[in-house]
């Protein structure tokens, strides 16, 4: 008789989302007559650029002709994208990055659960608490977070890094050894960031113990203050211990056109064996690469206009992030994020949990965020809201929750 994997047995519930979905579903069942703002889950609302648009417009075109049509995808995505990104992203920062060490994929999100394919079983993991759901779910899948306790909310097998009001939601170095450490930042969910010098402490423990770091940099285009750096590879010896994972959903809008990618550096090695070497070998065998014409649309985001137009959109969440950081300090909340990240994270009022605060806030004001507590134990108490709502929702949300 066949088995399952039943690791995933071992998860609490649902995905955080998917309950938050589930609320929200059964709140507007019973309350059609009431509009619903949703600052909860991190969707874009703007469009996609003008650059982008005929760019995409443009690659439909090429589709359905003989001449430029495309097929299949070559392994590490096109090079017209890589070439892109690697003087964009990194030669403009300083760093040099070859093309065949950047892998072009659907997006952050499938790199940051798939990445665990080319770590061995018994690894240990560290992550920041509160964390972003996925780096905990998929290495639970995988069968390396040991077993779950209910009261603590914690796995055995996890190393859990605080980010607290003390620490400025930022984490510090584990008493114990990790083999694995996800870092990201600007972070989801706390918006907190760390400067170059703290990153590059990071980096020198990553060294000294013989760690991987993987480095989830989807919100790096958010950054406004100077000494936060855009990449981890700015940070000296960062090639030799970091994978890093980029996305294209938050800095161009791309969350439903999906394409991200992750470098890896030739220099990062377990031994001998060069961990680009791994995951060329999986990402060729498992994935079949990003459409042609979303490829395309993302070498678009790096010419001239592009830059332009998906830069005011950046303004424009951000304008968001600010409205509602002052709105809710205004109201009497303690906050912080929404300065170098779209995120904004309060402290919940009268000692209300995490979801007693959710509930309170649809019920109350109509307005939808992200308990804490779904990020980890160090999130009870406090509560996110996002900044990619409309600019006129944003203003009607703030309203709403000062007159509460």
């Amino acid at each position: 008789m066949f088995k399952i994997n039943d690791n995933y047995l071992k998860l609490p519930g649902s995905y955080l989302f998917s309950n938050i979905g589930k609320k929200v579903n059964a709140f507007t069942s019973a309350n059609p007559d009431k509009k619903i703002i949703r600052l909860g889950i991190g969707d874009v609302t703007l469009p996609l650029a003008p650059k982008v648009i005929d760019t995409l417009h443009s690659a439909v075109d090429e589709m359905g002709s003989a001449a430029s049509f495309k097929g299949y995808a070559p392994d590490l995505g096109y090079e017209f994208l890589r070439q892109a990104i690697a003087t964009n992203d990194y030669k403009a920062r300083g760093v040099e990055i070859a093309l065949d060490e950047i892998f072009i994929s659907d997006g952050a999100k499938s790199d940051s659960g798939n990445i665990g394919d080319i770590f061995a079983v018994d690894n240990k993991i560290a992550v920041c608490d509160p964390v972003y759901p996925v780096y905990v779910d998929t290495n639970v899948m995988a069968g390396r977070t040991g077993e779950y306790n209910v009261e603590t909310e914690r796995w055995s097998n996890v190393i859990y890094m605080p980010c607290t009001e003390a620490t400025g939601f930022a984490p510090e170095l584990p008493s114990q050894t990790p083999d694995i450490i996800y870092l990201c930042f600007p972070n989801n969910p706390t918006g907190a960031t760390l400067n170059k010098a703290e990153l590059q402490k990071w980096v020198d423990y990553a060294l000294k113990v013989g760690a991987v770091i993987v480095y989830d940099a989807a919100y790096e285009a958010y950054i406004s203050e100077e000494d936060v750096p855009h990449t981890i590879y700015e940070c000296e010896g960062a090639k030799e211990c970091s994978i890093e994972i980029r996305s294209f959903s938050k800095n161009a809008g791309f969350t439903g056109t999906r394409l991200g990618f992750t470098v890896i550096p030739k220099e990062l090695k377990s031994g001998d064996t060069m961990l680009n070497s791994l995951w060329a070998r999986r990402h060729g065998t498992k994935f079949n690469g990003a459409p042609y014409i979303i490829q395309k649309a993302g070498e678009a985001i790096y010419t001239e206009e592009g830059k332009a137009q998906t830069r005011q959109q950046v303004e424009y969440y951000m304008n968001n992030a600010k409205i509602i950081r002052d709105g809710l300090a205004a109201a009497g909340y303690s906050v912080s994020g929404g300065v170098n990240a779209p995120y904004i994270w309060l402290k919940t009022p009268d000692k209300m949990t995490s979801w007693e605060f959710f509930d309170y806030l649809l019920n109350e004001a109509n307005v939808v965020g992200t308990p804490g507590s779904g990020f980890g134990p160090s999130g009870e108490g406090y509560f996110r809201l996002t900044a990619f709502g409309t600019y006129e929702n944003t203003l009607e949300a703030m309203e709403r929750i000062k007159a509460l």
